[in-house]
């Protein structure tokens, strides 16, 4: 569990962001020191070592150039300004050194696709736009054949709903509901990262199947993600209710939401309303989230229900504005007719560009490029050039959002929006000691998208190096197909097994006992014991963070509120709750419906702990 919470990108300014040039850099720098190596570190030799590189990490702010970076084992060793050695050394001077890229909002990692991916800086393809319905053989399949990128994925519901025969436009039925909720709980079990819903192209969905896994994923702790129910702003039917469904299922069932592609589905042409609507439900505790992708034109299939009749007036647009994937054919009713027969995938030039501009603005909102490349080719160019275009378009060229704002939006917004109960993804997405070493290495002055509508296939350009796992994936040399290093990125859950101990409270003349509860190598105990201290715990909202008032009376009982302990099997879940006092705060332990404080935190609080044979002993002061 961590003590301290990254703040993303402080001292920024859109105006630094056109020259891609640190602002106050030695406030940063103070801010976000870097490693000051022992001696015995710098005498190592290191596995490989990053010299001189421009560093960027997100979570901390620090971008500062002159930085070396060593790795060994797949693991990042050093981020210092002091001379480290390597048997392998990468000259990084004049270049960007940032956390692997994480595509969040992508699809099953063929081995076509990633190899485009990759030369777009990608490190981790997330398929949580689709996904599986059968999570144990999706990753035993693609661990199998091997992969350069890390990979994880979603229980995909239309998926599943799909194995069972229901018409896209018919609800399920109870019974149906029911085995569909099984299937998710199991898939949750087998590893899968959350649920996903695609609302519009399945519009026979409603609130009796989503609101059950709804509870589910609150209960399990992983965000759903939707492709909303609307994607324009005409009658019957617009962009602000699809977002206030989705609204309105985090606030019933309290479970993380996350909007796919807002820039083509609930944001299109409300974009400053619809972030407004979502800013507002945050600002009320709701954990909502949203991406987009750089691309003022989205894709899909014609003969999804997003093409069903009406559609000129919906997206405002007519045959001419629509354009065959992999080539540069544009359509007229006739050849709409029969793509739409085959199935195609064709682009449709009807975002305007201001959406693209304030949904990269906003500071909730990650980048998901919804595609990874495909034999035939029929693909949206955003398969190949999300990541590239983000910084070469966005940052350096349109000066929208500074560098680290952009590298933060591709790596640590998506680790932390997955890494809950993923807890691989908390060493990704961050460039500092102890984090993976999933690295690209760039050039911010060249950086830039190569594909087209056309040609979807044309890798990202001025990406010099991308590091997996501290293999080199890519170099000056191309690609090396021959170090297929990604590894599954899974939801792990821990459930109570039994106390691993008691906390003895010394109180004058009484002694009383609470379980102690071990988790993932550290100790806790209920919160409620805080009120033996003289310290009363209280919740700031509900469902929310805990704020410790010290100096209230003792309590003799409430201990004995957490002394039965959690039922066995319960599931210990990291909810981001966290009790805060003056001088600090600390993560706290979510069972069922009561909160548990680390043993360290109490040491930090002040209270004497000594270890005993049964496990801990607390003196509380006279």
């Amino acid at each position: 569990m961590r003590d301290t919470e990254g703040v993303l990108l402080p001292g920024f300014s859109p105006k630094t962001a056109s020259s891609g040039k640190p602002a106050n850099a030695a406030a940063i720098a103070a801010l976000s020191p870097i490693d000051v190596p022992t001696q015995a570190e710098l005498n190592r030799m290191y596995d490989v070592v990053l010299l001189g590189g421009r560093v960027v990490n997100p979570e901390t702010g620090l971008d500062r150039e002159g930085l070396n970076v060593a790795i060994s084992g797949g693991t990042i060793e050093l981020v210092t300004d002091r001379e480290v050695k390597g048997r392998r050394t990468i000259d990084a001077r004049g270049l960007v050194v940032a956390p692997g890229f994480i595509d969040n909002l992508s699809y099953d990692p063929n081995p076509l696709g990633v190899w485009t991916k990759l030369a777009d800086g990608v490190t981790s393809n997330i398929a949580m736009h689709g996904g599986t319905a059968s999570p144990e053989k999706w990753y035993s399949y693609y661990s199998r054949i091997r992969t350069p990128l890390n990979f994880g994925a979603s229980f995909f519901y239309t998926q599943a709903r799909n194995r069972l025969e229901i018409g896209r436009y018919e609800p399920a039925n109870p019974v149906q509901g029911e085995l569909l909720a099984e299937q998710a709980e199991r898939a949750l079990n087998e590893g899968a990262l959350g649920i996903s819903f695609s609302l519009e192209y399945v519009p026979g969905i409603g609130p009796s199947e989503i609101v059950p896994l709804m509870r589910l994923a609150y209960e399990y702790n992983v965000p759903v993600y939707f492709h909303a129910r609307y994607s324009d702003m005409e009658e019957p039917g617009t962009n602000l209710e699809a977002i206030q469904e989705l609204i309105g299922y985090a606030e019933k069932t309290g479970a993380s939401v996350h909007v796919d592609h807002i820039n083509s589905t609930g944001g299109t042409f409300s974009m400053k309303q619809s972030l407004d609507m979502l800013a507002e439900a945050r600002e009320k505790g709701l954990d909502l989230t949203a991406c987009t992708y750089p691309y003022d034109y989205w894709g899909t299939y014609l003969n999804s229900a997003r093409f069903d009749e009406g559609w000129q007036q919906r997206f405002r647009i007519t045959y001419n504005d629509l354009q065959i994937a992999g080539t540069p054919e544009r359509l007229t009713e006739p050849t709409f007719k029969e793509y739409r027969r085959q199935g195609k995938l064709a682009v449709a030039y009807a975002i305007p560009e201001q959406d693209i501009v304030d949904s990269l603005s906003s500071p909730f909102v990650m980048i998901g490029s919804d595609a990874i490349l495909e034999p035939g080719l029929n693909n949206h160019p955003r398969a190949s050039g999300t990541f590239a275009r983000t910084i070469g378009l966005y940052s350096r060229e349109h000066a929208v959002l500074p560098l680290i704002d952009a590298v933060g939006k591709m790596t640590l917004l998506p680790a932390r929006r997955l890494e809950k109960q993923a807890p691989s993804l908390r060493r990704k997405g961050r460039l500092a000691r102890g984090m993976d070493a999933d690295i690209v290495i760039f050039d911010y002055e060249s950086i830039r998208d190569r594909s087209t509508v056309e040609k979807p296939d044309l890798p990202s350009q001025g990406i010099r190096y991308v590091l997996v796992g501290g293999k080199i994936a890519l170099d000056g040399n191309g690609m090396h197909k021959s170090v297929p290093v990604g590894q599954p990125i899974r939801s792990e859950f821990v459930r109570y097994e039994g106390a691993a101990g008691l906390l003895e409270l010394n109180q004058e003349k009484e002694k009383s006992f609470v379980p102690i509860v071990s988790y993932r190598g550290e100790d806790y105990v209920d919160l409620a014991v805080l009120q033996a201290f003289g310290s009363t715990p209280s919740r700031e909202e509900p469902g929310g963070d805990w704020r410790l008032q010290q100096g209230a009376g003792r309590s003799r009982n409430v201990p004995e509120a957490g002394a039965a302990g959690p039922g066995l099997r319960e599931l210990m879940l990291e909810r981001g709750h966290r009790l805060k006092w003056e001088e600090g705060s600390a993560e706290l332990l979510s069972i069922g419906d009561r909160d548990y404080v680390g043993l360290e935190t109490l040491g930090r609080l002040g209270i004497a702990l000594a270890r005993s044979v049964g496990g801990w002993t607390a003196s509380v002061p006279q």
